[in-house]
């Protein structure tokens, strides 16, 4: 049979079944919905699959890098972010394997465990842990014999030596390496001081405290030569790689606003974390804690809720509006502001707080021609994401990522008036790997999970984005190349959340000079 006669009986076949659903009224008229919503689904896939050349697929080039040799590493800071870096890492405490364990059990769809099992032995071992809280010290000597993943139950014996002091840790001829997750007050100074002593440096965000710190760390590194990563996790995202990819084939058009958002609406999620019945003065050395900051009595609200106070922290510019940038930063290669104006204040958690619990900065970029709005508050739910609006679509960006067309579009113009694109009908999605809902326990970890920055896919499979992330900055430690996020994203990072910090706490607005490098 020829290709046209082909053709042809397919045409006559396809009016034929048509003709016949219209004589079955209930039931022909589903079908025909379906047959209908088939057809410009596939003239849609046809249209922006092959004409625009979009894939659904994410273009990674995973370069395969040896695991030698191995890296001995040391960990500083052992609070939440802490002990989560150190899981990624491949030492978890073993209550959180007892936890993964008794939910695969209750709950046999339940895979957290199973996945961790899957996760890459990163051929490390850790050699040193450093405190100032005895009880968290405990655990993370406890984390450190954990190589093999084991529960409570698995006679765990600790690998490292623990460090009273963290410049003494600095000092080990047996650490190469070390992860950062202290108060934002220490980042700069343990930073600078590991880089001095030699020590590839991951740290957690905020890389810095101030403006001052901020140039200050970076002559440093770079003069160092070590290998440099900021924690934030969301650079291996699968959505925000894939929505790059978007955004450089031109997909949106012109973008010219750019909303990103921080919601949560638990004590949790406004930093009011439980403070442990078993702490005190004699197992937390404050004098250590505070540092250089100003002398406060010793308090234990300031210790396990430090980030809502301005002498350790650096409120939600430096906690949660960074994440929103660097993602931004990821996909558009914003760099650092024009300008930036911010209001807000403490309007919901009257507890004696310094930093505000509700914030919005508009931060300006001319020569881009687009403003970025961060709006935030810890005192409602409300999801609404980050969203990148050009004249031609808008993409909204978090665990799975959706362009919708512009229906005063130029360039989709033509499907639209031909009825491919509806109004209920997405023009591209993109759900990285998943073929299941997966199992999030906690408020907190569903927030940082539909935002991208909980987990990704890599092959079909769930994967930490932590330990990813962790993951590239050993990488690069061993082939000398440099990471997603080095010190100069770090400082873009920095500049930027302290130009919201500086515009919020001075009421006026502030401005970058690129070509004296400061903030006016």
């Amino acid at each position: 049979m020829t290709k046209e006669n082909n053709e042809k009986n397919t045409s006559v076949g396809r009016r034929d079944m048509l003709k016949g659903l219209a004589t079955i009224p209930f039931l022909g008229a589903l079908l025909l919905a379906w047959w209908n919503k088939r057809r410009k689904d596939h003239l849609l896939n046809q249209t922006i699959f092959n004409e625009l050349n979009v894939s659904t697929r994410l273009t990674e080039s995973e370069k395969i890098v040896s695991k030698e040799p191995k890296l001995r590493l040391g960990i500083i800071g052992f609070g939440i972010r802490g002990e989560q870096l150190l899981r990624g890492a491949g030492f978890p405490v073993p209550s959180q394997i007892d936890e993964w364990i008794e939910d695969a059990q209750n709950d046999p769809t339940n895979t957290r465990y199973e996945n961790y099992l899957q996760q890459e032995d990163l051929n490390i071992e850790i050699n040193g842990v450093c405190d100032v809280y005895d009880v968290r010290a405990e655990k993370a000597l406890l984390a450190s014999g954990n190589g093999d993943r084991l529960g409570s139950d698995g006679n765990i014996i600790p690998k490292a030596k623990r460090y009273l002091h963290y410049k003494d840790l600095l000092q080990a001829d047996d650490i190469d390496a070390v992860i950062i997750a202290t108060p934002d007050h220490w980042h700069t100074k343990i930073a600078i001081d590991a880089a001095n002593a030699g020590k590839h440096v991951y740290v957690e965000k905020a890389m810095t405290r101030t403006i001052k710190e901020t140039f200050e760390l970076v002559d440093v590194i770079k003069k160092s030569g070590i290998c440099f990563q900021l924690g934030h996790q969301g650079r291996q995202t699968a959505s925000y790689n894939k929505a790059r990819e978007l955004i450089s084939q031109n997909i949106l058009g012109p973008v010219t606003l750019v909303e990103v958002s921080t919601n949560r609406n638990s004590p949790n999620g406004a930093w009011v974390y439980d403070i442990d019945e078993e702490a005190g003065p004699h197992n937390i050395d404050w004098e250590q804690f505070t540092g250089d900051g100003p002398e406060r009595p010793f308090s234990l609200e300031r210790f396990f809720r430090w980030r809502c106070w301005w002498d350790y922290g650096t409120g939600l510019s430096g906690d949660l509006l960074t994440h929103e940038y660097d993602a931004m930063n990821q996909i558009l290669d914003l760099g650092i502001p024009h300008s930036a104006v911010a209001s807000g204040g403490i309007y919901f958690f009257k507890d004696g707080r310094e930093v505000p619990d509700t914030f919005q900065v508009t931060f300006e970029y001319p020569k881009k021609n687009l403003t970025l709005l961060y709006t935030a508050t810890l005192a409602s739910n409300r999801s609404r994401g980050k969203v990148i609006m050009g004249h031609d679509a808008n993409m909204e960006v978090g665990d799975v990522l959706t362009v919708w067309a512009d229906y005063e579009s130029t360039r989709y113009k033509e499907m639209i008036d031909k009825g491919i694109l509806e109004s209920d009908t997405p023009l591209f999605s993109y759900i990285p790997g998943r073929k299941k809902v997966d199992a999030v326990t906690t408020a907190t970890e569903k927030y940082f999970a539909g935002r991208g920055l909980l987990y990704t896919y890599r092959n079909g499979v769930r994967v930490d984005t932590t330990h990813l992330h962790i993951k590239e900055w050993l990488d690069c430690i061993r082939t000398g190349q440099q990471p997603s996020c080095n010190i100069d994203r770090g400082f873009e990072e920095a500049i930027t959340a302290h130009m919201a910090t500086l515009a919020y706490r001075e009421n006026r607005k502030v401005f970058w000079d690129p070509e004296k490098m400061k903030v006016v």
